[in-house]
């Protein structure tokens, strides 16, 4: 998924970890996908208070959506670079196309993994038969040593498992008996957590990750706090496990990782190091794919769409204050 801000800011994001034991919570916003009727998203990462968690650098929750009202998700091409685009879906449909040829749907319960690194262009569409969109979409910072990796493509199904009261479908890593052998370039976790009403488990962590708890749906508390849907509570690495309770029934995304460590860049779709890298990613992709001048050059261009790519938003003036 693109970020379609018209005017998106410059973001100059560092690891900042907590070092006590309180859940810190994360607030939405809205940031709507596009014209009048366009879906809208809730982001908690990137924020000024938190960037990163692990190498998660992006989390946007959506839905449930009713496309009749909003006219679905449509995301015509657009670059990426220095990241991976992690696609999970509760409900509906999304087709997706890139310029590594890849044409793949986007279905519930199901990873599309989408690793950008040098530079690629893809695009988003909600299927026709698609009534109600609702998931997340979610970037991976790639560390300063794989950002320019080759872009390519997977797509995997984890089996669900069974933690006690819990149904896990771990997309990225491993936990609690599901997982997946999807490709990372840092340790990370990704898993969705299912829990009935009334009940409570004690989820396993890896001390040296920081974490994300993310509230899809349902009245839930993380270690005595209550979490409301939308926001995300952050626990600090040192923990070896978390208390999650639902008061109904609820859905949970539980995402880690060990402090990434490196300052990244952050600025449309577009991950680098700099802002001199920014502005020539940019440029490229203005080049070689909007005004046409070099269709395969490092982003490529996506085959089965027949409207215009997207053109990137003006850069700012001048550089903005770092935030991290």
């Amino acid at each position: 998924m693109s970020n379609l801000e018209r005017d998106p800011a410059e973001l100059v994001a560092e690891t900042s970890v907590l070092t006590d034991t309180r859940v810190e919570i994360l607030e939405p916003r809205d940031v709507p996908l596009g014209g009048p009727r366009a879906m809208t998203v809730r982001r908690t990462l990137p924020q000024r208070r938190r960037s990163l968690i692990g190498a998660w650098c992006f989390i946007d929750h959506y839905g449930p959506d009713d496309l009749s009202t909003t006219g679905g998700m449509r995301v015509p091409p657009h670059p990426h670079t220095g990241l991976q685009t992690v696609s999970w879906l509760f409900e509906g449909e999304i087709e997706h196309r890139d310029s590594v040829g890849t044409h793949a749907p986007v279905r519930p319960g199901e990873l599309n993994l989408m690793t950008a690194g040098h530079g690629i262009s893809h695009l988003e569409v909600s299927t026709p038969g698609t009534v109600r969109l609702h998931g997340v979409q979610l970037w991976v910072a790639l560390p300063a040593a794989f950002r320019d990796v080759a872009p390519f493509f997977e797509h995997h199904a984890p089996v669900p498992a069974r933690f006690g009261a819990a149904t896990v479908r771990t997309f990225v890593g491993a936990l609690a008996g599901s997982g997946t052998a999807a490709t990372v370039f840092s340790p990370l976790i990704g898993a969705e957590i299912a829990l009935p009403a009334g009940t409570t488990v004690e989820v396993p962590l890896d001390e040296s990750f920081e974490h994300g708890v993310l509230v899809d749906t349902g009245d839930v508390v993380i270690e005595d706090v209550a979490v409301p849907v939308s926001h995300l509570g952050y626990l600090a690495p040192g923990r070896s496990t978390v208390s999650l309770r639902a008061e109904s029934d609820a859905r949970l995304v539980l995402l880690g990782g060990e402090p990434l460590g490196e300052q990244i860049v952050m600025w449309w779709n577009f991950i680098g190091r700099s802002h001199e890298d920014v502005v020539a990613f940019r440029a490229a992709w203005q080049s070689e794919v909007i005004a046409g001048d070099d269709p395969e050059g490092r982003f490529g261009t996506v085959d089965g769409y027949d409207g215009s790519a997207l053109p990137a938003p003006e850069l700012p003036t001048v550089r903005l204050r770092p935030r991290g």
